[in-house]
């Protein structure tokens, strides 16, 4: 079957987002110059969009004034999707001792230089302008402090993240949005919705140390799927899987800079992935995490673009991006959003509303697109820096990760090196690392470690650099 032709299947894109209501009758449409920079488009791809809606009957020209969004005449089918034919990895229970041994060592040391946080340095964060957003919220409500929030969360920050969602070629309907105490709560709410414990629950390998403990927390099994930091997930290991004795309840997948490697999924692989999940009744949960720290203007597509039986949930933060003492995240659960709804009510009812006040209000303007491009800019640079110091520093044969974005490098060691032996060493000398051992419960990462670049390079990050790679030779 032929795709349709790309003015097409951008129209079916908004024309998703107009009937879903995240674009809203009476609306201005995104401008021709617009539509071209956001996706990449020719002056005659973008035309023919508008042309395309016009014929449907959802967008009308106004002279002078553009193009604006009238109500549908009737209901489109979506666009189809062609199913392909179908064509040892274990299953583990138990990380959560050794994660909680290495972060409490680190609490317990007196760190100078923390490589492990996936953060960047407080001054790079905008706080000055959350700071008076959220003093401006105060004063235009004096009873904010003393109101319940939405249990959902605030209609203004949920329209935002619906609309931010369609560059990224996801239709969230907004009043399916739940606001969530960081991307942590949200896939704690998915994998409650969709799963029973004891269930078996496939994820990345390596994967972030934190999933790991929830899945644990949870009492399901974890099935781990070998990921690669070229192209992410391999799908053909996950066939087979999917195809095994051993039934999958859902896959917990971050698409775009996939901690801890960075690797970003080919188009063709996001879809295959969305499609094989279909196939075999496998949930698919999204962690869209790191997607805004991509190092390009246009962002890269989700997971759930592709999405057409509603049998994948979408989850975000902005902890990583915007400020991680707010802690404010979101889940778009589909077909399990009651459920997520309810769940949410009974184990931390609403977030708090000043913060999504003051986030809604800066994700509105064009600052905050000023201030990502500034953030990925930097970010580029320190993880540059970082590198380079890192192969200067290390034994030969060191091999460090180049993520498109993000805050993360992942540094393989020669093999007869201890990633964990590092770990204790560095933590003596005031610095802090992640090892490798605590990314999966497979014990095929005691080689690498994780190296956090959100602070600015500086003599001092180079120092410490340097200590590490003797501590490195001092092993050898």
């Amino acid at each position: 079957m032929n795709s349709p032709p790309l003015y097409r299947q951008l129209a079916n894109h908004y024309l998703d987002a107009i009937r879903s209501g995240t674009l809203k009758t009476g609306e201005r449409f995104p401008s021709i110059r617009l539509m071209m920079e956001k996706h990449a488009v020719s002056l005659s791809t973008a035309v023919q969009v508008c042309r395309e809606l016009e014929g449907q009957g959802v967008l009308e020209a106004r002279p002078r004034s553009g193009n604006f969004i009238r109500q549908p005449d009737k209901p489109q089918k979506s666009p189809t999707v062609m199913t392909p034919p179908k064509v040892d990895s274990g299953v583990y229970v138990g990380i959560h001792e050794q994660v909680s041994s290495v972060l409490k060592a680190s609490q317990q040391a007196s760190i100078k230089v923390n490589f492990s946080s996936a953060y960047c340095a407080p001054e790079l964060y905008p706080l000055k302008i959350l700071q008076n957003h959220m003093a401006k919220a105060l004063r235009t409500d004096q009873h904010l402090l003393g109101t319940p929030g939405s249990a959902c969360g605030n209609p203004a920050l949920r329209q935002v993240l619906a609309r931010r969602a369609l560059a990224s070629k996801a239709n969230l309907p907004a009043e399916r949005i739940v606001i969530t105490n960081g991307a942590t709560e949200a896939i704690n709410l998915a994998l409650r919705a969709v799963t029973q414990p004891g269930d078996t629950v496939a994820v990345e390998s390596p994967t972030f140390y934190g999933l790991l403990q929830i899945l644990e927390s949870l009492n399901l099994r974890v099935l781990e799927v070998p990921t690669t930091a070229h192209s992410g997930l391999n799908l053909l290991a996950l066939e087979q899987l999917l195809s095994g004795p051993e039934p999958i309840r859902a896959m917990i997948v971050i698409p775009n800079l996939q901690n801890p490697l960075g690797s970003i999924m080919p188009d063709t692989h996001k879809a295959r992935l969305v499609e094989l999940c279909d196939e075999h009744g496998t949930v698919l949960i999204e962690d869209d995490t790191y997607g805004d720290l991509v190092d390009t203007e246009l962002p890269l597509s989700t997971l759930k673009h592709w999405d057409r039986h509603d049998n994948l949930i979408y989850c975000a933060s902005l902890n990583k991006t915007l400020a991680p003492g707010i802690r404010l995240g979101w889940i778009s659960a589909g077909r399990w959003h009651e459920r997520v709804e309810m769940l949410k009510h009974t184990q931390t009812r609403g977030c708090e509303a000043m913060s999504q006040l003051a986030v809604s209000a800066f994700m509105k303007t064009a600052s905050y697109e000023r201030y990502l491009r500034r953030l990925r800019k930097t970010l580029t640079e320190q993880r540059q820096q970082m590198s380079t110091a890192i192969l200067r520093y290390f034994p030969a044969g060191t091999r460090v990760t180049e993520p498109r974005g993000g805050t993360l490098l992942w540094v393989e060691l020669p093999r007869s090196l201890s990633a964990m032996t590092l770990f204790h060493d560095a933590l003596k000398v005031g610095i802090q690392i992640t090892p490798g051992d605590i990314f999966s419960n497979a014990k095929r990462f005691g080689h690498c470690v994780r190296i956090g670049c959100g602070t600015p390079f500086s003599p001092r990050i180079d120092e410490a650099l340097k200590t590490l790679g003797q501590l490195l030779a001092n092993q050898g």
